[in-house]
């Protein structure tokens, strides 16, 4: 017997949140739904879900009257909830749409995944259990086009300069990108501040960045974030 997982419902059309709410929340907890990209940051941070479904087509946030979605939108979603340090939710994308920049889009800002609408429910479950789990979920077709955008990348001077980081240093370059402070960085990452100005520090040693400001603009340049 599986354990039902809480799961928010985050899409701007509510007839379709309550189809999937009739579908499958015999088998987990919707604990709540949104529509909009405010709605849904707040009601994600308070109830801190195992994973969200995310429409990635929403209204842009701060968006008054008839405005037609935007990718932009579920991307809005993803990043206000990392601001507010709810990293343990997982996302997984459940959308209309298979453009291939909605895919990479969503993915570069942390979904685990992105399934279409017309899976089925065992289907859309099943995804579910295994974002929730620490898998990556997509569409059989949705996969490749995440494969092919990895693949365009060209080996440049950036991935050798990167190629000097640990692991641990990449984490901290990433938050250090975000804007946070060592100390938000040390609590994130669960260890001491301390350690955060030691990591930040042998970055700027081996980008040859003399402080992080120059890091900041230096990971923003590369898209790094």
């Amino acid at each position: 017997m599986h354990e039902r997982l809480k799961v928010f419902l985050v899409d701007d059309h509510a007839l379709f949140r309550s189809g999937i709410r009739a579908e499958i929340a015999d088998r987990v907890w919707i604990c709540g739904e949104a529509g909009d990209v405010d709605t849904a940051v707040a009601g994600i941070v308070e109830r801190r879900p195992a994973v969200v479904l995310l429409d990635v087509h929403l209204p842009p946030p701060g968006a008054v009257g008839p405005v037609a979605p935007t990718s932009k939108g579920g991307v809005a979603v993803i990043e206000g909830v990392r601001r507010a340090g709810a990293d343990a939710v997982a996302f997984l994308a459940l959308s209309a749409s298979d453009a291939p920049q909605d895919v990479i889009d969503v993915i570069r800002a942390g979904a685990r995944g992105y399934v279409t609408k017309a899976l089925s429910a065992d289907d859309l479950v099943a995804a579910i259990r295994r974002v929730a789990g620490g898998d990556a979920v997509f569409s059989p077709r949705l996969a490749g086009y995440v494969l092919d955008a990895f693949a365009a990348i060209p080996v440049t001077q950036v991935d050798e300069e990167l190629a000097q980081l640990t692991a641990r240093e990449r984490e901290v370059l990433q938050l250090v990108a975000r804007g946070y402070t060592y100390r938000e960085i040390a609590e994130r990452l669960v260890i001491s501040t301390k350690t955060v100005e030691t990591h930040v520090s042998s970055v700027l040693r081996k980008l040859q960045l003399a402080n992080r400001h120059q890091l900041s603009r230096w990971a923003a340049e590369r898209n790094i974030s």
